[in-house]
């Protein structure tokens, strides 16, 4: 057996995964691959990618874009979802902010410097045509710590996947102001370079796994209420959330990659571009 370490959200996106995992679909392949949850998100998987800690991450495309340019050394080999991801900007309960407006020139709260919480504020600061110089960032690591930032004030607004945080706004704990969504596919499937060179067969045959699964998805039978029950989630919300997701089983096109890169530079969240050999490689 062939040990493999990979990492990714505890979020409805990676059920797939979970599901070859139990139906012990890798390990007929010959591979023991060993999933790590990771709440606090990309910004820890990227670490998790230098450090060795972990050989595949699925993973924010615009965060782990910004960190191969920044000297990581993986690469980006499949899209994993390639329908945008839908991100909820929410405030607090009891907040006086009403609207988006209201939040210009206000605290966001962050899972970690390079996360998608932290690239997405940008994103949005241009949208609204907002200074993005003054965007100021609170720290809170997970979803939890946001909860704690926004009812004690240390923090004013965060950005988190909408669906997954509709449970907190129907508790009444948050308020959702406005959505956001990426200008890109939102989930990629990236590989430490050392790895790859070494495994690529491997790598091949689990990407083969998993994108005979994500393929038919949505037609596994109740698929709507497992997912409603595993996520806390109602299932017409569930419902809804597949009906706009769709998962991806090719590559990055480079044209994909050019816009991500362009955007990135040009909110200065990133400072030269790699080329599309440096950052997606083939399998």
């Amino acid at each position: 057996m062939k040990t493999v370490k990979i990492a990714g959200v505890p979020e409805h996106f990676n059920l797939p995964w979970h599901l070859c995992i139990e139906n012990s679909e890798f390990d007929q392949a010959g591979i023991d691959l060993q999933w790590t949850d990771v709440p606090e998100g990309t910004g820890k998987m990227c670490q998790m990618l230098r450090d060795g800690e972990t050989d595949i991450a699925v993973i924010l495309t615009e965060g782990i874009v910004k960190d191969i340019v920044g000297g990581n050394p993986s690469s980006i080999v499949q899209v994993y979802v390639e329908s945008p991801l839908i991100w909820g900007i929410h405030v607090g309960a009891n907040s006086n902010y009403q609207t988006l407006t209201d939040l210009e020139n206000t605290k966001v709260a962050i899972s970690r410097y390079g996360s998608g919480s932290h690239l997405m504020a940008y994103i949005n600061a241009q949208n609204q045509n907002w200074n993005t110089e003054k965007l100021q960032f609170e720290i809170v690591n997970t979803i939890d710590g946001a909860v704690e930032a926004l009812t004690n004030g240390t923090a004013d607004y965060f950005m988190w996947e909408r669906f997954m945080t509709k449970p907190l706004v129907d508790k009444g704990v948050f308020r959702r102001v406005a959505d956001c969504p990426t200008p890109w596919p939102c989930f990629v499937i990236a590989v430490r370079n050392e790895f790859l060179e070494n495994n690529y067969q491997t790598v091949d045959l689990i990407l083969d796994i998993i994108n005979n699964t994500t393929a038919e998805f949505k037609d596994i039978p109740s698929i709507d209420r497992t997912l409603a029950s595993k996520f806390h989630q109602k299932t017409e919300d569930i419902q809804e959330w597949l009906s706009v997701t769709k998962w991806s089983q090719k590559p990055l096109e480079e044209k994909v990659l050019n816009k991500i890169q362009n955007q990135l530079f040009d909110l200065k969240i990133i400072d030269k571009k790699g080329t599309f050999a440096e950052i997606v490689k083939s399998v």
